[in-house]
């Protein structure tokens, strides 16, 4: 499998990934990797519904994004790996898939989260989350298009935080 591009973007499947995303990069499967999402039947249809005709989607649970990391039957897919929440990309990485980067592209406002940038909002957990991250050698990069100027997502969150 050959990991494309890894995106936080708690919209999923929407006009900027389709339009822009995924026409940039050479993908076959889009993958929602979400415990909630994989196991709420009306929300994974409804995010998987808007999928282009062309590009394969699925909602998957972390661990079973693990075991089909591994397995032989992906390796000649390039895909495009949609997240809505950095703990998730964590779990992933403790165990054994190989981000380099995070594209960070949206997580919307609600209670108990603080607004980081105009499309960024996060949690005491998230924020966790993206330090351990950083810990473990993951870049993150704050664009929501790729047109966009690339911004170190790790040193904004820092300097919001402070």
């Amino acid at each position: 499998m050959k990991i494309e591009l890894a995106r936080i973007d708690d919209r999923f499947i929407h006009g900027q990934v389709l339009t822009k995303w995924v026409k940039l990069r050479p993908i076959n499967r889009i993958i929602i990797v979400s415990d909630a999402v994989a196991q709420d039947e009306m929300r994974k249809t409804l995010v998987l519904s808007v999928a282009p005709p062309n590009v394969k989607a699925s909602a998957v649970t972390v661990d079973k994004m693990v075991r089909a990391y591994q397995s032989p039957r992906y390796t000649n897919d390039s895909v495009m790996l949609l997240f809505e929440r950095p703990e998730d990309i964590v779990e992933l990485v403790e165990k054994g898939v190989q981000l380099k980067e995070i594209n960070v592209g949206g997580m919307r406002f609600e209670k108990n989260r603080q607004q980081i940038t105009k499309a960024v909002s996060v949690s005491p957990s998230n924020v966790e989350a993206f330090k351990k991250l950083h810990e473990l050698g993951v870049r993150l990069e704050l664009r929501q298009l790729p047109s966009d100027t690339s911004i170190d997502f790790y040193q904004e969150l820092l300097s919001k935080l402070n």
